[in-house]
């Protein structure tokens, strides 16, 4: 679990209870791209496909933790193993960073290009592909951990099963620049400005996953990988739609066509 100290139990339950709901409240953005024609475009294409992940990701690991603040914390061995492997494929997250990486370059490298170098077949066929990497990704993760003995304590130190933590718990052996060259400053500025979100969401998922799995393997640092985790299990999934709608017109004016669509329908009713 997360802590083992009572009087933290329902603060925390209700603390990421409003996490969650809001990371599922996130839903709406995937909506209001679907049903507004402006946001038909490469950019809010992948943002849907973001924040479905992101539910995703946040819902394989949300929830459990949820229900072991108020019950004995305890977890059968497949579906621990089936947590694995969800959440493996669901870290596909970073692929996406990727093709969302080159979503951007080539807005800011040939933007007259743009509509047809992104196209909404190539759109699709990089969602696939992360997809299907992540999928890869988790068969292997999961596989390998399938063949490792647990002769150790059966008590994970964490509050999901990780790749840390179970290996922890092992007595097997696991070891199996081109925005610079734009010579304007307000060129620079404008490209900078926008991968500005995209660079935030990058940095925060890079950052937390590079601490965790760059720190010593021991009891101690088990606790700080369980602070580190929450970052892109819980937080970083109701963050990165707030992140990428900030402060971005085409969003408001969505938003505010589809209020104000909506409190007409309202009045004619």
């Amino acid at each position: 679990g997360l802590t083992q100290q009572p009087e933290l139990q329902l603060p925390l339950f209700l603390l990421f209870l409003g996490i969650y709901m809001v990371s599922v409240g996130n839903l709406s953005m995937s909506l209001l791209i679907a049903a507004s024609p402006l946001l038909h475009t490469p950019m809010y294409y992948f943002l849907s496909c973001f924040s479905f992940i992101d539910l995703c990701s946040s819902t394989i690991i949300t929830p459990k933790m949820l229900v072991n603040f108020v019950k004995k914390n305890t977890i059968l061995y497949s579906e621990c193993i089936a947590q694995l492997f969800f959440f493996v494929i669901f870290v596909a997250e970073g692929y996406l960073l990727t093709a969302m990486t080159y979503d951007h370059y080539v807005a800011i490298c040939s933007p007259l290009l743009y509509n047809v170098t992104m196209s909404p077949w190539l759109c699709s066929l990089l969602v696939l592909i992360a997809f299907i990497l992540g999928v890869l990704s988790a068969v292997t993760h999961t596989s390998a951990m399938m063949k490792v003995s647990f002769c150790k304590s059966h008590i994970i130190n964490h509050y999901f099963c990780d790749v840390l933590p179970l290996l922890n718990l092992s007595c097997s052996s696991t070891h199996l620049s081109d925005i610079l060259h734009i010579h304007s400053s307000e060129g620079r500025s404008k490209a900078f400005g926008t991968c500005r979100s995209h660079l935030i969401a990058v940095g925060i998922f890079i950052g937390s996953i590079t601490f965790m799995y760059f720190n010593p393997l021991s009891s101690n640092s088990l606790d700080q990988v369980k602070v580190s985790s929450l970052f892109y299990t819980t937080v970083i999934p109701m963050l990165n739609p707030l992140i990428y709608s900030l402060r971005n017109k085409d969003v408001k004016k969505a938003l505010r066509k589809v209020l104000v669509g909506s409190e007409f329908s309202f009045l004619r009713v």
